[in-house]
């Protein structure tokens, strides 16, 4: 008899799992990707039945779920969905779920950890001693370790439990449309091929920028900030795909070498002047959020001057910014051309990630009239408003799900990249040493110096003009 396939999810009563995690495996459902007979089984402290957790995941799936939400659906839907009480904290509760899973003729599966990451080291010891993680997978929510002797001694745990083949670290932004968008845009079209260096190219910005503050993760965040919670993974994943050289074939293996070769030839910053390659701010009112220490100099904003030390990107200025409450959610990419004289202004390609996906252009054009004066005149494409009302494109998590199932590895961040990044991570935190990050006012850009970090070479960060020509 063949097994069911399944999906164990610890921390199966948290945000992530409601918001993200049921509505990805319910529209996966709905798109036909879901394997028949497939188990869900949620793992919580809460006292819930299977009926009451299923009811209390309607709600969520109602409000969260890509795909038209309909009662008959859910109740299909939900009929996969089994809820197993058990404090995963606690070594002597694992034979229980053992009993539990072989009761259903479950012997592997795919694990999910949607816990926060203190807890990764428990749950794997848990599996271990019960035999389950033997020929199953696990993947991770980041960070991997709060540090980078953290992350070595996890990874040597993980890999021990489970092998390195059946771990998958997720970072949802490779998920993402756009981000999985840049190899096309880049490799496709010589306009942007041919003129993909320094030679042609004057610095690449990209920001990540957040309306909320720490909300209700001011425990996590205070022990993370904005350089281990989105720097040392997700931006510098998306840096490695836009600066990485033309894989040999587009294939896992050949794109992981390729990334990994930008992360390791990444300049390290000089100590005695780090403030010329990074400024770090905290929003006021921060420290007086819950669970955050009252004298906290944990950094809620990042901005960095990085530099890739190769043959294509020589000298050219790579500019990551990133925070919380700077008044807007944005996500994006501007590649910013050279400009063959200081009048005219610069060609700029701007991919856009969220809240909208698409590609946004401007380029210069000559005034109509009698005079020669150059203007700005732009092309925006904006995929998430002309394609979504025909085709309802699949989100992060349901993609990272279906990569696990199927064994696609390239969507996910791999254990060299990790260690390199954190290495680098280490060196910059180390550099900036114990101060207090520069303060800056809720629902503003940031600290003004961080400005000032693009001010020196002649940059500002981009603006996409609310008036189009």
């Amino acid at each position: 008899m063949r097994e069911r396939p399944t999906i164990t999810i610890f921390g199966g009563t948290g945000d992530l799992t409601f918001r993200k995690l049921l509505p990805a495996l319910y529209n996966r459902m709905l798109s036909g990707f879901a394997p028949e007979g497939q188990n869900i089984i949620i793992i919580g402290r809460r006292d819930y039945t299977d009926e009451t957790y299923r009811e209390r995941a309607r709600e969520w799936v109602r409000k969260f779920a890509r795909l038209p939400y309909r009662d008959e659906t859910f109740d299909t839907f939900a009929e996969s969905i089994h809820y197993f009480q058990m404090d995963f904290t606690d070594p002597t509760t694992y034979p229980l779920l053992e009993s539990y899973l072989d009761a259903q003729g479950i012997k592997t599966c795919v694990f999910y950890f949607a816990v926060a990451p203190r807890f990764f080291g428990t749950i794997t010891d848990g599996l271990f001693q019960i035999g389950h993680a033997h020929g199953s997978k696990v993947i991770l929510e980041k960070p991997f370790g709060e540090t980078l002797e953290d992350a070595h001694a996890l990874n040597k745990r993980l890999e021990e439990v489970f092998t390195p083949e059946n771990i998958y670290r997720i970072d949802h932004y490779l998920g993402k449309e756009m981000v999985r968008n840049i190899q096309t845009i880049r490799f496709t079209n010589p306009i942007f091929a041919d003129a993909w260096d320094a030679r042609h190219i004057d610095c690449i910005q990209i920001s990540a920028m957040e309306d909320v503050g720490v909300e209700t993760r001011g425990g996590y965040y205070d022990h993370s900030g904005a350089i281990r919670d989105m720097v040392q993974n997700h931006l510098f994943q998306i840096l490695s795909i836009l600066a990485m050289e033309r894989p040999a074939a587009f294939t896992p293996e050949a794109m992981h070498t390729e990334q990994l070769k930008v992360l390791r030839a990444l300049r390290l910053p000089d100590p005695e002047n780090i403030s010329d390659s990074m400024v770090l701010g905290q929003y006021a009112g921060y420290r007086e959020e819950p669970n955050v220490s009252p004298e906290s100099k944990t950094p809620t904003y990042a901005a960095l001057k990085l530099f890739v030390d190769n043959e294509r990107w020589k000298d050219m200025p790579f500019y990551i910014r990133t925070g919380k409450k700077l008044g807007r959610r944005e996500m994006e990419v501007a590649v910013v051309f050279r400009t063959p004289s200081p009048e005219v202004p610069p060609a700029v390609l701007l991919i856009k990630f969220q809240p909208t996906e698409g590609v946004y252009l401007q380029f210069n054009i000559k005034r109509p009239g009698e005079f020669d004066e150059i203007m700005p005149a732009t092309m925006d494409f904006c995929q998430s408003c002309s394609i979504a009302n025909r085709i309802n494109t699949p989100e992060a998590y349901e993609r990272l799900l279906t990569a696990c199932f199927h064994d696609e590895r390239s969507w996910f961040s791999q254990w060299d990249q990790i260690e390199t990044s954190w290495k680098f991570v280490d060196a910059l935190e180390q550099a900036y040493g114990d101060r207090q990050p520069d303060s800056y006012m809720p629902d503003t850009v940031g600290p003004k110096e961080s400005d000032e970090l693009l001010a020196v070479a002649g940059h500002s960060w981009f603006v996409e003009p609310e008036t189009k020509f």
